[in-house]
């Protein structure tokens, strides 16, 4: 099997990126890009620590990150499984990476920067749903922003809805968790109960 090992062999093999994928990069939010953003529910995050990568699913109503300026993002830390994998990456290790996806749109958009985890109380108080603010908010500098071309998602047919995968021909979380903990968690109980539980933590 033949690997690639230097950048040289890259650069030899897939050339020089043409224009177009160089000039859309930004260092501050533009106006086009703010639309974007504020158009997307839903973002995977990408962080590193000591222990190696992770990516972490993002989502919420109305837009899942806040613009505080041109340069600034802001991402409330909702209710999850309680692992912390993204905040204790942060706290170590500054650099994130986001991709929003914009449900019905090819385009999704990719911004690069470095975040803190703020929990100052009125901040915490300003992403509040339902009178549940967040534990934390992840505050994020840009460094970079620019869109990805639709590709990825046309090949993917991500929004078509004939494509999409029955639910019940997947395993369940708790058919998973069951078969993981040699039945001491999951099972039927775990998946019956999950929506109320969902509803009930949802923020």
């Amino acid at each position: 099997m033949s690997m690639i090992t230097t950048i040289e062999q890259l650069e030899a093999l897939y050339g020089i990126p043409n224009e177009a994928s160089t000039v859309k990069v930004a260092t501050r939010i533009t106006p086009h890009y703010r639309r974007l953003i504020e158009a997307s529910p839903f973002l995977a995050l990408a962080s590193c620590g000591p222990e190696g990568l992770d990516c972490s699913p993002r989502g919420d109503q109305a837009g899942v990150v806040r613009i505080h300026d041109d340069t600034t993002l802001m991402i409330p830390d909702r209710r999850g499984n309680n692992r912390i994998d993204t905040l204790r990456n942060i706290v170590r290790d500054l650099r994130i990476a986001l991709m929003l996806l914009i449900p019905g749109s090819g385009t999704t958009l990719r911004i690069n920067g470095r975040a803190q985890v703020s929990i100052d109380p009125e901040l915490l108080a300003s992403f509040a749903t339902e009178g549940k603010p967040p534990r934390s908010v992840i505050v994020m500098h840009v460094e970079q922003i620019y869109f990805q071309c639709a590709r990825a998602v046309v090949r993917s047919e991500l929004w078509n809805p004939d494509t999409r995968v029955d639910p019940l021909s997947l395993p369940t979380p708790g058919q998973i968790l069951a078969e993981m903990s040699e039945n001491r968690v999951g099972g039927e109980d775990y998946d019956s109960a999950w929506p109320e539980r969902a509803r009930q933590s949802l923020w």
